[in-house]
């Protein structure tokens, strides 16, 4: 990072995983820029046509924690809580680049300390298993209205323009709606996915997952992500899929998720967390100026 005045000059790693893409910035010494400039700076570097292009921009900071800290924000400049496909980008990050004292790495979050584990072939991470923690049902704490007051699990929720569906409010650091449909390929996500995420009885927003299922240990996933639309894929949303189906008797409690980016592999462990693996990939590496207060 370079001070030019009222302009910095940032390097920035582009990553993805499973298509989910990410612009990653190193900042171990602290932000450089103001609390109040973040969302600004994320709207303007995930702009696909005036800025880098991302479903997110993610810093990987100092924490007194953890091993580091992982702040994401969204291309609307919210933050996220956490985000399963970002973590994995940013720890292949701080891997990569010799902050690990292991394979096994500890990361701040908002959602709270989550563990990585990282697979790697000599010295670069190729894939990487997150102990996501255990799904929260509990309303208040995803959180949600619906329910009333109990957990929201196979509950009506009623969308202008559509009419009724059977959903189930559920939390992985960050709120989902999950849905079964028939045939995940042709409904209309792009439509009811920014319904059910403006929706008044999820005060937070939240992320949607619209989930075909295959078999009893196969999920296919379409993900209308809060506060970036529609994704390749989505780390949360897929433990969300994972953790709702195997509650509601439709899998078993480890399944392959299919999403259009590619696969990931989830499982609901004996002790009620979920693990879930999957690779991070790097594209390249840039430089990027930006304007304080533009």
């Amino acid at each position: 990072m370079r001070d030019l005045g009222d302009r910095v000059v940032f390097t920035f790693t582009k990553m993805h995983g499973i298509g989910n893409d990410f612009v990653v910035i190193g900042a171990m010494d602290g932000l450089p820029l103001p609390e109040d400039e973040l969302a600004a700076f994320a709207r303007f570097v995930c702009d696909r046509h005036f800025g880098v292009g991302a479903d997110g921009v993610i810093w990987v900071l100092p924490s007194a924690i953890a091993d580091f800290q992982m702040r994401i924000f969204n291309p609307d400049g919210s933050e996220a809580e956490m985000c399963g496909n970002g973590i994995r980008c940013a720890v292949k990050w701080f891997y990569d680049r010799d902050y690990a004292k292991g394979t096994t790495v500890r990361v701040d979050t908002l959602a709270g300390i989550k563990t990585v584990q990282v697979h790697a072939e000599g010295d670069r991470a190729v894939a990487v298993t997150v102990d996501m923690g255990a799904p929260i049902f509990d309303p208040d704490r995803i959180p949600t209205t619906l329910g009333d007051g109990k957990e929201a699990v196979e509950v009506p929720l009623l969308l202008d323009g559509v009419g009724r569906l059977t959903v189930t409010a559920v939390s992985m650091g960050n709120p989902h709606c999950v849905l079964f449909v028939d045939d995940v390929a042709s409904f209309p996500v792009e439509q009811v996915g920014p319904k059910i995420e403006h929706h008044p009885a999820f005060p937070r927003r939240t992320n949607v997952e619209f989930v075909q299922v295959l078999s009893d240990s196969e999920l296919k996933v379409r993900v209308w992500e809060r506060g970036a639309g529609l994704t390749l894929a989505c780390g949360t949303g897929a433990c969300a899929a994972l953790a709702v189906a195997a509650r509601t008797g439709r899998t078993k409690r480890s399944a392959l998720v299919h999403l259009p980016g590619g696969t990931l592999q989830v499982e609901w462990r004996s002790d009620g967390h979920i693990a879930m693996t999957g690779p991070a990939v790097e594209v390249f590496r840039g430089a990027l100026e930006y304007s304080v207060g533009s």
